[in-house]
């Protein structure tokens, strides 16, 4: 009798194999946001930083999508690190 490891496997159909994509686009919109930090304020930019890179850590976790995690990790750094460095320009 064969057991499969189904530890590292995901299904098509799970959640999980949006992580990429997730982080993807809340990446690019907190960049976004983070340029118009002027009008939006710098929270929204943080959140949005925050969340594409908590996303792209789990879906490189798993190993699904890397590229577009990758992308998502990069954009929410740079949407992350943007204001906090903007912020600390100011003071």
């Amino acid at each position: 009798m064969a057991t499969a490891s189904t530890a590292s496997a995901v299904s098509a159909d799970s959640p999980a194999t949006l992580y990429g994509p997730v982080s993807l686009v809340f990446g690019t919109a907190g960049l976004l946001a983070a340029v118009f930090a002027g009008l939006l304020g710098i929270g929204i930019p943080l959140l949005l930083g925050s969340l594409a890179v908590t996303f792209a850590l789990l879906g490189l976790g798993r190993g699904l999508h890397r590229v577009c995690c990758g992308v998502g990790l990069t954009t929410g750094c740079l949407g992350l690190l943007y204001p906090i460095l903007l912020a600390a320009a100011w003071a």
